[in-house]
């Protein structure tokens, strides 16, 4: 599981992809920048979680050769396990690795969800050390949560056999929302997944699993709350794998989580649209094919297309939160902030403590010369992320247009110490400082815009006028 993620960086706008694909068969480096960025850790402080109830999966095709990875947990004693739904398509095995490096296979797979997108496995006849079940249907704002998983950045492969370490990371509840299907809702948390966390346990400050990690994107992170599996853990007939391959062979969900991995982990928009578009055949109001449709227009550059897409996406359901917030981006930078606004109130009112819209709220709201209405969304959004960047840029304008230079001085260069770095933000900074008369901040930042932009003839412009004699 993995996100990528493109922020109109100029506009102050973040646009939200969720991912749920596997981790890929063939092991991957990431650079360490995004471990940085996405809090992964190792956790000295975590330790009364009971990992060794915790497993790496692999899955394997006919060869024997590994497909994907993902994570799953023990939930009863005789080796019942709770994993995706997704870790297991096109596997014609799994096996689960322990922290003892103990590799067990799965027997029968018990009961499987394709729209909740998780399974219920049987594994071989033994004693199995387990996670306790929480109280997910009582999950509140602002919970603690945390996730375990075995990030696929660490695998290693020795002489076949793969090796792994789980990783710990933290946050709390944003929400309990529905996403594509509004027949069930997820927990929004700021707890990051990452890459390979998928079907790993999110557990709450008693170390009781609270649901399975499912849909990763920045600062938005879905898990299916637990009590959605708990009636199926006791299910005893089930089905082979080879069974599950052959009925996936047609399944729209399979299809639909094919192209998710051609998109995101393989960078193939050709090869995931002719899934999606094999999806959308068997039905047409299939809303994820249509959402990462849209994400695969916008990668081979069909921006009109991917407009028309979250539009489809939004007439099948409404209240999709990403897919209202990302419209609402293309309708900013098109110029149409009425119906950006519009669109970003409406992501906010169906998922209040969304951090992307209620950033998207305030730069379109900056845009319409309403700067003291942005400023509590804009606060409201780096109090729920205190790292997000693109928040403090968009503040920063909100307290130029007040004229609170001071203030927005403050936000801006909290924003490029946060990793913002484009002339747009640089121009700001030069005004701010040579509205307090700052001139050699003032000059450092026209240097730093001429070095982003040579030919910048106001920079020129205004760097002479700064430096010449009179002005000494």
């Amino acid at each position: 599981m993995a996100v990528l993620f493109n922020e109109n960086s100029e506009a102050g706008l973040y646009m939200q992809n969720l991912t749920q694909y596997r981790a890929p068969g063939k092991l991957i480096s990431f650079l360490t920048i995004w471990l940085i960025l996405f809090g992964l850790q190792s956790s000295t402080w975590g330790s009364e979680v009971n990992r060794n109830a915790i497993a790496l999966l692999v899955a394997k095709d006919k060869l024997g050769n590994m497909v994907s990875t993902g994570t799953g947990f023990v939930v009863k004693p005789e080796g019942i396990l709770v994993t995706n739904y997704h870790v297991l398509v096109d596997a014609v095995s799994v096996d689960a690795i322990f922290p003892d490096e103990s590799a067990v296979p799965v027997s029968k797979i018990l009961k499987v969800d394709r729209i909740k997108d998780f399974a219920v496995l049987q594994l071989k006849e033994g004693f199995y050390s387990t996670l306790e079940m929480g109280d997910s249907r009582n999950v509140k704002n602002f919970d603690y949560t945390s996730a375990l998983g075995y990030l696929s950045q660490n695998l290693a492969q020795d002489f076949g056999t793969v090796k792994g370490e789980i990783l710990q990371t933290y946050g709390f509840v944003l929400g309990l929302h529905p996403q594509a299907h509004p027949g069930f809702s997820y927990i929004y948390t700021t707890t990051s997944f990452g890459p390979g966390f998928s079907g790993g346990p999110l557990v709450d400050k008693d170390n009781k699993v609270l649901g399975i990690a499912t849909v990763e994107g920045r600062s938005i992170n879905l898990a299916l709350p637990i009590h959605e599996v708990q009636p199926f853990l006791d299910e005893k007939n089930g089905m082979t794998f080879a069974k599950l391959l052959e009925e996936d062979q047609t399944s729209k969900e399979a299809l639909y989580y094919r192209g998710n991995f051609a998109l995101y982990a393989l960078g193939d928009p050709d090869k995931a649209i002719d899934y999606f578009q094999q999806v959308l055949k068997q039905d047409p109001n299939f809303v994820l094919a249509f959402y990462d449709m849209a994400v695969a227009h916008r990668d081979k550059g069909l921006i009109d297309e991917s407009i028309a897409d979250y539009e489809k996406t939004l007439k099948v359901n409404p209240n999709f939160p990403e897919a209202l917030s990302n419209l609402g981006g293309y309708y900013f930078r098109t110029g149409n902030t009425e119906q950006a606004v519009a669109l970003f109130k409406k992501a906010i009112h169906v998922y209040p403590n969304f951090i992307q819209a209620l950033s998207n709220l305030g730069a379109a709201l900056n845009k319409q010369d309403r700067a003291k209405e942005a400023i509590p969304h804009l606060k409201k959004t780096i109090s729920l992320d205190p790292d997000f960047a693109i928040a403090y840029y968009n503040l920063g304008n909100s307290y130029f247009a007040l004229n609170q230079l001071e203030n927005a001085l403050e936000t801006y260069k909290k924003s490029v110490a946060l990793g913002v770095d484009f002339l747009s933000l640089h121009w700001k900074l030069f005004e701010t400082h040579h509205k307090l008369g700052h001139t050699e901040e003032s000059k450092n930042q026209l240097n730093i815009i001429l070095e982003m932009d040579p030919e910048n003839h106001r920079a020129k412009k205004e760097l002479s006028l700064l430096s010449s004699p009179a002005r000494k």
